[in-house]
């Protein structure tokens, strides 16, 4: 980017190569680009998912229910939990026999993990389901929506702009192979005796 106070400078320069205005020139659109582009795609980006999401919250929402369920029985560990030393999250859930009633008022006898430290029977919990009593996961909230709405929007920006900034390195790099090549193709002019004496250079 530092080729971009070369604009200035370098206009009445009579060093100045067509190569250093052409760098200077990338430069200068990459940048109003990273500052223009990246941002509108950001946002543009973050609108279609935030409305993506908060549709997918209202979906869930209307399809998933919060039912009370009573502790029947506690259960052994799950032998496939053969680390005792689980995770906070997990140490406050546990296995349970529990019975509960679905929005559709059949009745569910099923084993689940209750937000319980020691359950005992008879107690109560909540569980999300569907209509038919079925457990599924609690719904997206939608603060969580929006805050991956907004995560995807910001990278989404710093994509376009490293794609951009990717650019404006290729088209450099390609510059200078090129300069690289006809300074090659100058040394091969020049010959084999060049600069020494009586070979008229």
């Amino acid at each position: 980017m530092r080729a971009i106070g070369g604009l200035w400078r370098w206009r009445h320069n009579p060093l100045r190569r067509t190569s250093d205005l052409v760098e200077a020139w990338v430069a200068l659109v990459a940048l109003l680009l990273i500052l223009a582009a990246a941002p509108v795609v950001g946002s543009l980006v973050g609108r279609v998912a935030q409305h993506s999401l908060q549709q997918s919250v209202r979906d869930q929402r209307a399809a998933r229910h919060a039912v009370t369920a009573t502790v029947v029985r506690k259960l052994d560990r799950s032998p496939l939990d053969t680390d005792p030393e689980t995770s906070s999250a997990r140490d406050l859930r546990s296995r349970v026999l529990a019975d509960w009633t679905a929005p559709d008022g059949t009745a569910h006898h099923a084993v689940t993990l209750a937000a319980l430290k020691s359950p005992q029977r008879g107690d109560h919990f909540t569980i999300w389901t569907d209509i038919h009593g079925r457990q599924v996961a609690r719904p997206l909230d939608p603060a969580t929506a929006t805050t991956h709405a907004v995560l995807a929007g910001f990278g989404a920006a710093l994509l376009t702009a490293g794609a951009v900034e990717g650019t404006r390195r290729l088209i450099l790099w390609r510059m200078v192979l090129r300069r690289y090549a006809r300074w090659d193709q100058a040394w091969d002019r020049a010959g084999p005796d060049w600069g020494r004496t009586g070979t008229g250079s």
